[in-house]
């Protein structure tokens, strides 16, 4: 072991002696057995109340491991070397909020997420996500510039062997030769949508090369989740230009249906459709998108990970009081960042008004257990200038699954 090594060992091991169940936890302790007594919380049980089980379904769960079965997972090596830090240091984070076994990293993963689902107390699903290779505009597979490789068929085979718990979501590349065939093959297998994060994997939705992707996905009604906005969880590319919201007009005028991760509620795009171009937040570029009236049934926003301490404030304020829009939002998790412990905090969001402490106490507690009840729990819970999420937020198969 060198010296950035041991240094680096010694911050992990120190982030777990610093891990108190009386104070603020850096990482998950993954209990596990949900209480009854917290289950059964009257806290617990209003918050629930009004949710119709069989449209929950959650619609941004991350199937992630490190290839040590027959999952055909592949990592960027700069997740696995001390020499990369953050890099490095992220995925072990991800590794302990999904509780994973360092030795059984694959099949541990989907435990964990098995057994989180089925203490649910009313019957819901997740959908688990495949993340495609970047690729360059000659069609070219850039395994390099791609931070990690979860193939479509692992998502599909994983979901159809936990059909009460599981759905699956494709991740395509718009520049891939086979793009609009592999829409295709995705909807055959069952594939509920199709998953895109456009700073990591490379691609502008604004490319005359999304055509042929963007027509497929027209004709099979399938929804494209895709991220805005800047990106700080996972690397790749690195083509931050490309959240811009605004690039995803190409999508909507041909008709493609498009869920827009996170409400593109964190950092800044350049307005590229004024001649000033000027730097405005993300989410005022989301906003303008909503606003226009031939995008209602095609536009959708996702409120995941809008309760994390970076993206408290004016999106999430938004968001809370246009109840307009809530036909028009989505819950989801992004499973596994609920469980990664700093990136949370209940006293912020207690010192600001969005929770009670009473509340607080409850969510702290059943978040050592369970971090998907925990999130959905502190979106019905939230409130601002006395607005709630309606109900039909929660109520996401409405989308993934249309009439």
């Amino acid at each position: 072991m060198n010296r950035r090594e041991f240094v680096l060992a010694t911050i992990a091991l120190s982030m777990q002696a610093c891990s108190s169940r009386h104070g603020p936890l850096l990482l998950n302790p993954c209990d596990s057995g949900l209480p009854a007594e917290l289950r059964d919380d009257p806290l617990v049980q209003d918050a629930l109340e009004g949710i119709d089980a069989s449209l929950l379904w959650d619609g941004h769960v991350h199937l992630i491991g490190t290839g040590d079965s027959n999952s055909g997972i592949w990592l960027n090596p700069r997740m696995q070397r001390f020499y990369y830090m953050k890099e490095f240091l992220q995925f072990k984070f991800y590794l302990n909020a999904a509780c994973a076994d360092q030795k059984r990293v694959d099949l541990s993963f989907v435990e964990r997420l098995l057994a989180l689902q089925k203490e649910m107390p009313y019957k819901s699903k997740v959908l688990l996500l495949a993340f495609d290779y970047t690729y360059n505009e000659k069609g070219e597979c850039e395994k390099d510039l791609s931070a990690f490789h979860t193939p479509n068929d692992y998502a599909a085979r994983t979901a159809s062997e936990h059909p009460q718990q599981f759905e699956w979501i494709a991740s395509i590349h718009p520049y891939r030769k086979d793009a609009a065939e592999a829409v295709y093959a995705a909807f055959e297998k069952k594939a509920r949508a199709v998953k895109w994060l456009p700073p990591a994997m490379g691609m502008d939705p604004a490319s005359p090369l999304c055509d042929a992707f963007y027509e497929a996905m027209h004709a099979c009604n399938l929804p494209l989740l895709v991220h805005a906005g800047e990106e700080k969880a996972v690397h790749g590319a690195n083509k931050q230009d490309y959240g811009n919201p605004l690039r995803l007009r190409r999508a909507l005028e041909q008709g493609a249906r498009v869920i827009v991760a996170h409400c593109a509620s964190l950092g800044d795009s350049v307005d590229i459709e004024s001649d000033k171009q000027e730097l405005l937040s993300s989410f005022n570029l989301f906003t303008r998108l909503m606003e226009e009236k031939d995008y209602e049934g095609l536009l959708f926003g996702e409120i995941s990970a809008l309760t994390q301490i970076n993206r408290l404030g004016d999106a999430l304020n938004t968001l809370l009081l246009r109840q307009d829009w809530h036909a028009r939002l989505l819950n989801a998790s992004d499973y596994p960042l609920p469980a990664v412990m700093p990136l949370f905090s209940l006293r912020k969001m207690i010192n600001k008004g969005y929770i009670t402490e009473q509340q607080g106490q409850v969510l702290g507690n059943i978040r050592q257990y369970n971090a998907l009840f925990f999130d959905l729990l502190l979106k019905r819970m939230l409130r601002f200038k006395g607005q709630r999420f309606q109900d039909v937020v929660f109520a996401s198969r409405r989308v993934f699954e249309p009439a």
